[in-house]
């Protein structure tokens, strides 16, 4: 092990990425760095990880900040709970620990949405500390590389690579070093689809390479199986304000802000039925979409509506949870990313 790791670390020493989270070692920014990056690309969470260490500079910063900036500063990343986990662990720093980030490893991973990667991303990138990781990057490398195979996620193989990973990071001498250079030696060389194994520095140790298996490891999970959904938009206007509600706590995107909507059935056809209490205005959406979350896969349709008129007016947006916002108000909210792309068509002229 001591062998391999000596051979990644000089790798990484040669063609690590210069990313901005690594050119400090505070544990406040490696930790945001971390979060950020869970199931989303490095190229994605660079601009928004520069935007955040401007507007939070610091843990304090973050602690104090209104859980509405914090989402703001994270709109469009996906996986909200995220944020609001972060910001409840930097206010448990902040009251038990004196503001001070916890070095110990059990006291990291205690912290409100940090898991057994993320404490040990943390202890040995900021306090070079002899913690293992796993994401996966490192799964793919561990795996072809010794040989393991199984489904990473049973109990069995998952116990295998961390106790891999443990090995391999304590035989290193340099556990900084040695965990970042597993990630990227993942995220640029050890790829998915036609990894790059000519260029591997482990690749005479590889297990799968020797044998011609590559493909093989790790061994894939199976697949999700897909459901379809179909929701309707509504977009009112006063000509000045928009009608817009906030997402209750407790559900997907929680905190988040959005035009009401309803989920209807792939197959409906009188969407006016659906509308109610409101009254649908224009014949064919002005904007159709589809996007993703988790195995759902949605179609989101949205109609230029108005309130009825009268007293009913008033109530109807009421029991749909919905206020008037004007655009300079609604510039400053955060918004799911399917609404953001409703909301960029949402002023322009109705079309009938």
């Amino acid at each position: 092990m001591r062998r391999l790791a000596r051979k990644c670390i000089r790798w990484f020493d040669l063609h690590a990425r210069d990313l901005p989270w690594r050119r400090t070692r505070d544990p406040y920014a490696v930790w945001i760095s971390e979060i950020m990056l869970q199931q989303t690309q490095v190229k994605t969470v660079i601009p928004y990880y520069e935007r955040w260490m401007r507007a939070l500079p610091t843990l304090g910063h973050f602690a104090r900040a209104r859980p509405e900036r914090v989402l703001k500063l994270w709109e469009g990343l996906g996986y909200y709970r995220r944020a609001r986990l972060a910001q409840a662990a930097a206010r448990h720093i902040m009251e038990q620990h004196a503001g001070r980030f916890p070095e110990m490893f059990d006291e990291v991973l205690a912290l409100p949405g940090v898991g057994r990667y993320t404490a040990g991303a943390i202890c040995s990138i900021a306090f070079n500390q002899p913690a293992p990781i796993l994401d996966g990057n490192v799964i793919r490398v561990l795996s072809r590389l010794l040989g393991i195979a199984g489904d990473p996620r049973s109990k069995t193989v998952n116990n295998n690579l961390w106790r891999a990973a443990q090995e391999l990071v304590s035989a290193g001498g340099e556990p900084s070093r040695l965990n970042q250079g597993m990630m990227e030696l993942g995220a640029l060389i050890c790829l998915p689809r036609r990894p790059q194994c000519p260029a591997c520095p482990l690749r005479r140790d590889c297990f799968a390479w020797r044998r011609k298996r590559v493909e093989d490891f790790p061994t894939p999970a199976p697949r999700a199986a897909v459901t379809r959904r179909r929701f309707m938009a509504l977009v009112v206007s006063d000509g000045q304000r928009l009608l817009v509600r906030r997402r209750p706590a407790g559900v997907v995107n929680a905190g988040l802000w959005e035009f009401p909507n309803v989920e209807v059935t792939p197959s409906a056809k009188n969407l006016r039925a659906w509308a109610a209490p409101f009254k649908i205005t224009s014949r064919e959406p002005f904007l159709r979409f589809r996007h993703s979350i988790t195995r759902y896969r949605i179609l989101l349709e949205a109609y230029r509506a108005e309130l009825p008129a009268g007293p009913a007016s008033a109530k109807a947006g009421a029991s749909a949870g919905a206020v008037w916002k004007t655009a300079a108000e609604i510039k400053k909210l955060p918004f799911t990313s399917a609404h953001r792309k409703v909301l960029a068509n949402a002023f322009d002229t109705p079309r009938r």
